[in-house]
């Protein structure tokens, strides 16, 4: 659902502006893991696009399976809220950040590191090139 309407500050807006984030509303997806740098194994995850907020700007809902994903450069800055499970992300010296259920944390465009899914984990995301 592009929502570009949304962020129009001239024209009238109305509750058909107003949406509602969720599995049901969105276009789910199974990102390639060929396009990751390097993922282990068992990498799973599952998209689900509720909104195209602007050109290369989309939000949704994410999850995934325990596992790991590693970024030579992250491709776009990444605002997330989690909903369930538990996540770290390392950087490229090893240094550690853990993230839980009720955690909003942002990933900038460029960081270079590994995203480990330690539990089965939920989150909220709006990820901007």
């Amino acid at each position: 659902m592009r929502a570009d309407n949304c962020l129009e500050g001239t024209q009238e807006q109305s509750i058909e502006n107003v949406l509602l984030v969720s599995i049901e509303n969105a276009r789910s997806a199974i990102p390639d893991p060929a396009s990751y740098d390097a993922h282990s194994e068992d990498w799973q995850e599952l998209e689900h696009l509720s909104v195209e907020l602007a050109e290369d700007s989309m939000g949704g809902l994410w999850e995934g399976t325990a596992g790991s994903v590693f970024f030579e450069a992250w491709p776009y800055t990444e605002f997330c809220v989690m909903i369930e499970g538990h996540v770290a992300i390392y950087d490229h010296q090893y240094r550690r950040k853990d993230f839980r259920a009720g955690d909003a944390f942002i990933v900038p465009k460029g960081f270079r590191g590994t995203w480990t899914t330690v539990t089965p984990s939920r989150k909220y995301f709006v990820a901007m090139r």
